[in-house]
């Protein structure tokens, strides 16, 4: 089994209720992006975060208010982030904040942020 090193983490909102599909692609919008900020960013972290095999968790936290200590943390450690902001085109109005991309980064930095966060 191989240890990963890398990894980018996905923090959601328990108090939207998304359906699972419209959950999934707030994921994605955040993944995408963070994947290619790292790429512009921080060239190292990305090519080894890939070469592992691209490890992303999905986490929870229960309001948007929740995100802004996690993205402030990141953000002083270097690490990329990117909040989806929703177009409001289906289920939620527009601008509302779903999701909050972190990474990807060394594990044992990302854990300082989200560590303490349970799986989704």
């Amino acid at each position: 089994m191989m240890d990963f090193e890398y990894k980018m983490v996905i923090v959601t909102r328990q108090d939207l209720k998304l359906s699972p599909g419209k959950l999934a692609a707030q994921v994605a919008h955040a993944a995408v992006a963070c994947a290619f900020s790292t790429k512009k960013n921080n060239p190292r972290w990305f090519s080894k975060w890939q070469a592992e095999g691209s490890k992303k968790a999905v986490v929870k936290v229960e309001t948007e208010k929740d995100f802004y200590p996690l993205q402030d943390k990141a953000q002083r450690l270097k690490i990329s982030t990117y909040l989806v902001e929703d177009a409001g085109h289906t289920e939620i109005p527009s601008g509302t904040k779903t999701v909050l991309g972190i990474g990807p980064a060394p594990d044992n930095i990302v854990d300082q942020v989200t560590g303490d966060l349970p799986l989704l």
